[in-house]
Order: structure tokens, then sequence, then C-alpha cells
């Protein structure tokens, strides 16, 4: 495996890990495990644990708006808003992105954390901005709407979907792709049982 390749492999693993402790309560020892290289490689790819954590916040802010700019594809307006808001729904279902985006606000008392996350949620909201031609008050609300999906996919939300005040937090867009998820899944676990049985 080559350098680079080592260093993409680094930085998939330190993200999952910076999801579940952020800056401080991550060690360099879980992310060097995850990633299957020593702890003094792992230094030499990336000079500090701070350097690893800068990489990951901007990896997931371009991910993210890698994903929104791919969902609205050829669409303007209200129409690239509609197709960015379904494809931000998926991170509900993979967390890992939005927790280390949520460890990034969080970690802003740092200079360079600060610098980073401001950078790069710049750069999201500016590609919005332009792919939907929207109005500041409209970009203020899908962005919001966005800030509530992060707040869910932290609390996981998804597992306790069946409370009223959930319901009621997630909207009904949800809670009709969660019926439509979970009715996948039983055709899927249906589906590997009749073979399993044939």
């Amino acid at each position: 495996m080559s350098a680079d390749e080592r260093r993409e492999s680094v930085l998939r693993a330190a993200i999952v890990e910076f999801s579940k402790g952020g800056l401080a309560g991550t060690s360099t020892e879980d992310i060097a495990r995850r990633a299957d290289i020593s702890q003094p490689y792992l230094f030499r790819l990336f000079g500090t644990k701070k350097e690893l954590f800068l990489a990951a916040i901007e990896r997931t802010f371009d991910r993210a708006l890698t994903i929104l700019v791919e969902a609205a594809g050829d669409r303007t307006g209200e129409e690239a808003k509609m197709a960015m808001a379904g494809a931000y729904r998926m991170f509900l279902n993979d967390r890992t992105l939005l927790l280390t985006q949520m460890h990034a606000y969080a970690a802003c008392d740092d200079d360079d954390v600060r610098r980073v996350t401001q950078t790069s949620f710049g750069k999201l909201w500016l590609a919005v901005a332009e792919i939907t031609g929207l109005e500041d008050d409209d970009l203020i609300a899908f962005f919001g709407h966005g800030m509530l999906l992060n707040m869910a996919a932290a609390m996981d939300l998804m597992a306790v979907i069946d409370l009223p005040w959930v319901r009621a937090c997630l909207g009904q867009e949800l809670l009709a792709e969660a019926a439509h998820d979970a009715a996948n899944a039983t055709a899927k676990t249906a589906k590997a049982g009749v073979k399993t049985a044939g």
C-alpha cells in the first residue's frame, strides 16, 4: 500500500474514532489500531493528533458537499434544495460524518479547529447558495433543518422513532422513509430465510 493510500486509510479510521470521542476523547492508539498501523507511523503521516482531526473535519464537510452537489445534479432552485435535503437525510443511517462534524463544532474553542470548521462550513453554505439560488432566509431554514438532523443523528432518534415527540420532531417524510427502510430490511431478511431454507 502506498503512503497516500495508507494516509487515506488512516483518515477513514480517524473519522470513525473521532465521531465517538472528538479531539480530546480520542486516542491515537485507537486510530492506529483501527487503521492497522503503528502509532509512530500514524505520526509520520499526520504530525499531530490535531492535524489529523483537522483533516477529518475537512473530509467530513467535503463529503457532505459532494453528496449534496451530486444530489442536486442539474437542478436549481427549490428542486435542487429538495434533492439536497433528501440526500442529507441519508446521514441519519450512517451517523459517523455528522457526529464528527458535531465534535468539530464542540472543539471550536481551539483557534485552528475553529478556522477549519468556519472555512469548511462556509464552503458548504456558498455551494448550496450558488446551486439553489435561495434567498438568505431560505438558506437559514435549510441549514437549520440540517442542524436538527445532526442533533437527531447524535441522539440516534431513529432508534426511538416510536416516541410521539420523536415522530413530531422528525416529520412525516423521515417517518415514511424509516417505514420504507424497515419494510426493505424485513423483505431482505425474509428473502435470505427463503434462500437458507431452500
